[in-house]
């Protein structure tokens, strides 16, 4: 798809994820046992074929620019196109910061210049597995001027605040949208991905910049709704939304279900990320593991049940995980219990303590922390 731009969108705060985005933006948070967010977008991309990706960054952004470099892993380590960061172009207080149109007209000459006809911008909470080709023809046949995606959710089952919601018509066309479900609750969710003809884009963008409008969802769209054609395109498969430390947590418990998994990770292209070279993980004779996604590099000597274990996670004899969730290098102590806990990376636990959370409000912590 060399007529396409992609673009992801990272210049909204997240304080969403509490102590999980402290120190990293939502985009690198850890999820699925070895990925990260935004390896979801980028390999949605990857697999559709587009070669050239810019990612509009806020702050907090070493642990992403680490995790991406060249761009390698989603092929797009290359001399024509490939990856493209762009941090903001002005320096400003956080204070000041009015909205991501901001950072985007900051970088208007990034669009000026490129060549392609079409742009999809999409952002990284949203975690699902798309091929984006569908999405453009039906954008190019029905002639819309913006196509949203998004996807059917049951609102009775799925916790959809903090999401748009659409009301769609037989034709496709979107009439109405808001994050309200007072005002909408048809559970058509706003996937916060759409596809737009760029010198419309950089037209809409200049247009709201000169009338001090900067929210990109709804500066630009919602309020051209009745302006210009803005179609609805449904993507069907999985869709994960991971907008608060609670979401992030249920729908990570949702990948011990095969059948979530494999819909996600392979249906309809594979999800890639940054290469680590570890050995593969080690279980000693009293490990005792049931139902849980265990990463490379880890030792497991005691009970892991209904958990994931990143990367490297050290698990001494007589410890028992159950309903948690370990990033990178995390070590449990010899008979220490973790339970309904997420704990983020380097995070030691010593011999005999016992942290018990909750479910429905996972207790997470902190990076590097010794209990």
């Amino acid at each position: 798809m060399k007529n396409v731009i992609g673009v992801i969108n990272l210049g909204k705060p997240h304080s969403m994820l509490d102590e999980l985005t402290r120190n990293r933006s939502i985009a690198s948070v850890p999820f699925g046992g070895r990925y990260r967010l935004i390896d979801f977008t980028l390999s949605n991309m990857a697999n559709t074929g587009i070669s050239k990706v810019a990612v509009f960054t806020l702050n907090k952004s070493r642990s992403l620019m680490d995790h991406l470099g060249s761009g390698k892993e989603w092929q797009l380590d290359r001399k024509i196109g490939g990856l493209f960061m762009l941090p903001p172009a002005i320096t400003f207080p956080t204070a000041d910061y009015k909205g991501d149109l901001q950072n985007f007209y900051g970088h208007i000459d990034y669009f000026n210049r490129s060549k392609e006809e079409y742009v999809i911008v999409c952002r990284s909470h949203m975690v699902c597995n798309v091929n984006y080709s569908d999405a453009l023809q039906f954008h190019i046949d029905s002639e819309a001027d913006i196509t949203m995606l998004y996807n059917r959710l049951d609102p009775d089952t799925v916790d959809l605040s903090n999401c748009y919601q659409l009301e769609v018509d037989e034709h496709h066309r979107v009439r109405q949208m808001s994050s309200d479900a007072d005002e909408i609750n048809t559970g058509n969710v706003y996937m916060e991905s759409f596809i737009i003809n760029r010198t419309l884009l950089v037209e809409m963008i200049e247009h709201c910049i000169a009338h001090e409008q900067y929210d990109l969802t709804e500066s630009l769209i919602m309020q051209n709704i009745d302006t210009f054609q803005v179609n609805a395109y449904q993507h069907e498969g999985h869709l994960s939304i991971i907008n608060s430390t609670t979401s992030y947590y249920n729908q990570s418990m949702r990948l011990l279900n095969p059948d979530v998994w494999r819909g996600l990770f392979f249906q309809p292209g594979l999800v890639y990320t940054k290469i680590k070279d570890e050995p593969p993980s080690k279980y000693i004779e009293t490990a005792d593991v049931n139902n849980s996604l265990i990463a490379n590099g880890c030792i497991v000597q005691g009970r892991v049940e209904n958990s994931i274990l990143f990367r490297g996670v050290k698990v001494a004899k007589g410890a028992t995980i159950r309903n948690s969730i370990l990033m990178q290098e995390c070590e449990i102590g010899e008979g220490a219990v973790v339970e309904n806990m997420i704990l983020d990376k380097e995070v030691c636990i010593k011999r005999g303590q016992t942290l018990l959370g909750n479910a429905s409000e996972p207790v997470v912590i902190t990076k590097r922390s010794t209990i």
